[in-house]
């Protein structure tokens, strides 16, 4: 699996299928620890993980950690993250279609090697390259998909979203998430 994972990851190194290529310092390929239970796919990488060459470590990265602390899992031990791109795009912009066509072979090859049986779907960028639904996450986040390997698919709300709706409220983004967070661990937890 980490053989299949760094073969893939070195011809990332080398990408220049798009024109991300230019301005990234790092490729963003992976965090958090390769295994088949469970998978968040993000959108893509921001200045901090630009910098670092690794997923979800600005400000919504320490809150995605909280959030699954909430319900005892980790990214060092339960959790293997990436995103749809594996480079920065400009100003934090949503990435092209285009781009997110170039990178998809780096994505699928990580599915296909890790064939997860929970894949989180973060945010909505994730949630148009992995559903392509004719609506927003706020209509289908909470609810389970067929994906890939007979896994589960559930879109979840970014966690720079819920950065900027700080209401804890019943009904609310962060209340959702909770909702959410409790279901994907009773889930993980059922499987073998």
């Amino acid at each position: 699996m980490r053989h299949e994972l760094d073969k893939i990851k070195e011809k990332c190194l080398s990408c220049q299928k798009c024109e991300l290529a230019k301005s990234r310092t790092n490729i963003v390929f992976e965090g958090g620890v390769p295994n088949s239970k469970l998978m968040l796919i993000g959108e893509a990488p921001g200045y901090h993980e630009d910098m670092q060459g690794v997923p979800f470590v600005g400000r919504a990265g320490q809150l995605l950690d909280k959030i699954f602390q909430s319900v005892g899992l980790t990214r060092e031990k339960d959790i293997y993250i990436c995103n749809t791109i594996k480079c920065r795009p400009p100003d934090n912009r949503n990435p092209l279609e285009s781009e997110k066509m170039a990178c998809r072979e780096y994505l699928d090859a990580q599915i296909d090697i890790l064939k997860p049986r929970i894949i989180l779907i973060c945010g909505n960028v994730a949630l148009q390259s992995m559903l392509k639904l004719p609506y927003g996450i706020s209509k289908v986040r909470g609810k389970w998909f067929d994906g890939p390997y007979n896994s589960k698919m559930m879109p979840i709300f970014h966690p720079s979203y819920l950065l900027r709706n700080a209401s804890r409220e019943k009904g609310s983004p962060k209340w959702l998430m909770w909702q959410d967070i409790q279901e994907i661990r009773r889930v993980y937890d059922s499987l073998n």
